[in-house]
């Protein structure tokens, strides 16, 4: 049997439309071709700006994002200002590349809004990539389709959140470590919301 057979799978999405960020992930947690939580939660308040949703190991993300919310929150006080996405991207990135002798074993798409909404994509090295769309997991493939075929850089949140949802529900009809609802982060100047769909 091989190492990866024992991964989890998922299917994460981020998009940045003219006001803000979504980002989005489904519910199942998978460990090889057994089902471990059909509950599972893969989406991230950071910051009060800025949101990320991840693939893979769900642990690893959650001591990531307690770490980097915690050296953000002291930076703001510092500060005395609300960090930037690419501030908490990039600090993100340096808490990663330190275990790389060890790996977070999670894909990241990191979304929020500064100067303008923007994602950025993380792998588990630290490599940082921006964008206004991105996908990760192993739905990506299938979401990625979807996203880019009806993206519009001007799309409003509801465009925006419903080109997600059909995204994710592409990735869950054709990848079976990914399904059992959707959780959705909408971030824009006024701060994050977030909602739950069922599938």
């Amino acid at each position: 049997m091989s190492y990866e057979q024992y991964l989890p799978g998922a299917t994460a999405v981020g998009i940045a439309y003219k006001d803000g960020v979504v980002l989005g992930a489904e519910r199942r947690i998978t460990l090889g071709s057994f089902v471990r939580s059909k509950s599972g939660k893969k989406v991230f308040k950071v910051t009060e700006t800025v949101g990320a949703v991840c693939a893979g190991m769900v642990a690893d993300m959650q001591n990531l994002v307690k770490e980097v919310g915690v050296y953000s929150k002291l930076k703001e006080l510092e500060a005395r200002k609300a960090l930037k996405p690419n501030s908490v991207a990039k600090l993100m990135s340096t808490l990663m590349f330190q275990n790389r002798y060890a790996p977070l074993l999670t894909q990241v798409i990191l979304g929020g809004v500064g100067d303008k909404p923007i994602v950025y994509v993380l792998d588990p090295l630290g490599s940082v990539i921006s964008d206004q769309y991105a996908t990760v997991g192993t739905g990506e493939e299938t979401a990625i389709g979807v996203v880019e075929a009806g993206y519009n850089p001007t799309m409003t949140q509801k465009e925006a959140r419903d080109l997600l949802v059909a995204a994710i529900k592409a990735a869950v009809a054709r990848d079976a470590m990914s399904g059992n609802g959707i959780d959705i982060l909408s971030i824009d100047k006024t701060g994050i919301k977030e909602e739950g769909l069922n599938l």
